[in-house]
């Protein structure tokens, strides 16, 4: 179906402030499906209150509005502007929840203004936790035991009869606000408490916690005509109990078997097209038993989610910007792949290469801040590194965090003993993967490490590799350097300053540069084309490595 020609104006509901838990990845995401819609010769009115994002760029809409986001501020818009549509899904769960409002007060029926993007019964199928459940159950999805309650008593009663531990979600709140895990009776009051006065509508769901599982996001498009396509498969490092935008995550999925991703891609797609009758994208998260896969379904969120805009550095896929071309209309097969020009918009990304997402945090600008790493996110920022391998991407990452890290790790002795390192690693906190590479390389077995953190055992036997090549390195002076070692080093993702460092002699990264450039050691720069050289790439952008 080409494109609606009755929608000549849009307005788009930005995220307002940067917050922790709601930050510059809504930016993104609202500056692409401006851009998208205008390129349609549609006027796009913005509102937004924060005048810090790219998104309130007098260059970005035909007129942008510094206001409130409130329904009044939606209501002077309206009054001002002929408006056909609302699109709500490129705010974060700030803009639904606006939407939202605005629907139960009559404000777009009043104005005669269309939702595109998302409808609201979809809004209040995935924000809701009792109506998910129901859904899900309906659907035959299985879901973690829980029960919704708007009481403190109800909330209590349930916790008590289904035992602990026990997770405190409450409905529409963005970054896990107010949410947390709960692992004995002590505890419960405080949780409900937290969690219930957190939800916009005094709700929470009391869930039994299925701490150790693994977790997984999946994001998708679909347009009108009911055509799904998954982008982008994302793997959460830590298990279950680390909020997604606190975990190191990696894409493609790592350690997914066929038949578990199978049923993980049918089970997405099959909830989005019941979702309800709209056009865009959405995110959804799994939890998966490691022992027996078992499948779970955590969430779907019915917009362009903080992962969207990950999903499309990793892939190359324009997420946000297809997103808002499929809310006015379009399908995906009349719109093209904007990487290779030749090909159409309906297919999905595939990766000749590893993403790693490592958040970052600022503990020490918030003293006596809690840094223990659970339901609410916490993170400030995050960095984002392409290498050809999983320890290539790690280490890179690691390298860009800017907390004096040159690679995974910290050097020399690490200032904990290995009981201390083993006890200390159980619990997620942000330097984690910092202290299970020390605890490696003070022998403690990767069998020891998953019993501990329950980790995934690939990728604690890859941070191994890492540790290996480093002690191997540890050997030597820059003049008996091998040429063979030298070359594994930078293809698993060591920085010249890193192996400047080990080496048994002092010298500098320079030196390390210029023997490794002597040997032809050198960097080759890789595409992201979406399509893995299947076709050409008109408009990619690249990558270094150290793979020929």
């Amino acid at each position: 179906m080409p494109r609606d020609n009755s929608i000549k104006s849009v307005l788009i509901i930005g995220s307002g402030p940067i917050v922790i838990g709601q930050a510059c990845e809504f930016d993104y995401s609202g500056t692409q499906a401006a851009r998208s819609l205008r390129e349609e010769g549609i006027k796009v009115i913005l509102i937004n209150s924060n005048p810090a994002t790219i998104m309130t760029d007098p260059m970005m809409a035909d007129r942008v509005y510094l206001l409130p986001l409130t329904v009044e501020s939606i209501e002077q818009i309206l009054e001002e502007n002929q408006i056909d549509a609302v699109l709500p899904t490129m705010g974060g769960q700030t803009a639904l929840n606006l939407a939202k409002e605005a629907e139960e007060l009559g404000v777009w029926e009043k104005y005669n203004v269309r939702l595109i993007g998302v409808d609201i019964k979809a809004i209040d199928k995935a924000e809701d936790r009792e109506k998910f459940r129901q859904w899900m159950i309906q659907l035959g999805v299985p879901v973690a035991p829980a029960k919704t309650a708007n009481s403190f008593l109800e909330g209590k009663e349930f916790a008590q009869e289904i035992g602990f531990p026990l997770v405190i979600r409450p409905s529409f709140t963005l970054g896990g606000t107010g949410g947390g895990f709960v692992h004995s009776k002590e505890f419960l009051d405080e949780a409900l408490n937290r969690g219930l006065s957190a939800s916009p509508i005094h709700e929470v769901l009391v869930e039994k916690a299925v701490l150790g599982w693994k977790e997984f996001e999946l994001e998708l498009l679909r347009d009108s005509a009911d055509n799904v396509v998954i982008i982008c498969t994302v793997e959460n490092f830590d298990p279950m109990g680390v909020h997604t935008g606190d975990s190191i995550t990696v894409a493609p999925a790592m350690t997914l078997s066929d038949t578990a991703f199978q049923l993980m891609r049918n089970t997405a797609i099959m909830m989005m097209r019941d979702l309800g009758n709209f056009a865009g994208g959405c995110n959804v998260q799994f939890s998966l038993n490691p022992e027996t896969e078992e499948l779970i379904a955590i969430e779907i969120n019915p917009r362009v989610s903080r992962s969207s805009a990950l999903a499309s550095k990793a892939t190359g896929y324009p997420i946000a910007k297809i997103a808002a071309k499929l809310a006015i209309g379009y399908n995906l097969d009349e719109l093209k792949n904007q990487i290779t020009q030749t090909t159409s918009a309906y297919f999905e990304p595939a990766l000749d290469y590893v993403i790693v997402k490592i958040p970052r945090w600022n503990f020490d600008k918030f003293k006596g801040a809690n840094d223990t790493l659970g339901l609410q996110m916490k993170s400030v920022g995050e960095v984002m590194s392409i290498g050809r391998s999983f320890t290539e991407a790690i280490q890179k990452a690691c390298i860009s965090l800017e907390n004096d890290a040159i690679g995974l790790g910290y050097y020399g002795k690490s200032l904990m003993k290995t009981d201390e390192l083993v006890e200390y690693i159980k619990t997620p906190k942000w330097d984690r993967i910092f202290r299970i590479k020390d605890a490696l390389m003070q022998g403690v077995t990767v069998k020891t490490i998953v019993q501990a953190t329950h980790i995934d055992r690939w990728f604690i036997y890859q941070i191994q590799q890492i540790c290996d090549i480093e002690k191997e390195i540890a050997h030597h002076t820059l003049e008996s350097l091998p040429e063979a070692l030298l070359k594994d080093a930078k293809k698993n993702g060591f920085s010249d300053a890193q192996i400047a460092k080990l080496l048994k002699t002092d010298c500098s990264d320079d030196q390390v540069y210029e023997k490794r450039k002597a040997l032809g050691i050198t960097r080759v720069y890789k595409m992201v084309d979406t399509c893995s050289a299947e076709f050409e790439a008109k408009t990619p952008y690249f990558y270094s490595s150290f793979e020929n």
